[in-house]
């Protein structure tokens, strides 16, 4: 998951019964296996002392930073929408390496036609 991030912004007040999704996002971060995918990532961790709800802050590689309400978002579903994002950025560079134009336009003609080697079902096959 590191491997996406250029930094990674916890808040949080220790006292507030909010903080749950923090302290196992801040876990899955200071995993042995998610630094070593980027040891460039910093983790920051601000402890506050006002009522703020608890937030994660994070900066993917492109510069790009995304803030979760993290009274709302378990770390999982965070972890998993960072996941999704890195996906991007590694299709974008890929194309962007190959001196492809990102992001891809297909025409609309060829978004209604079938793969080659494949033939379209009809209604009724779909059903049985």
């Amino acid at each position: 998951m590191l491997k996406f991030l250029s930094r990674v912004r916890i808040e949080f007040n220790a006292l507030d019964p909010r903080t749950a999704s923090c302290l196992e996002f801040l876990a899955q971060c200071n995993a042995r296996k998610a630094k070593e995918s980027n040891p460039a990532c910093q983790v920051l961790v601000k402890r506050r002392t006002d009522d703020q709800p608890p937030k994660i802050a994070v900066t993917f590689v492109n510069g790009v930073e995304q803030v979760f309400d993290a009274t709302a978002t378990p770390a999982q579903n965070i972890r998993n929408m960072i996941l999704e994002k890195g996906q991007l950025l590694e299709t974008e560079q890929m194309f962007q390496e190959a001196g492809e134009p990102w992001p891809v336009i297909i025409p609309e003609e060829e978004l209604h036609q079938s793969a080659p080697g494949t033939k379209p079902r009809k209604a009724e096959e779909k059903k049985q």
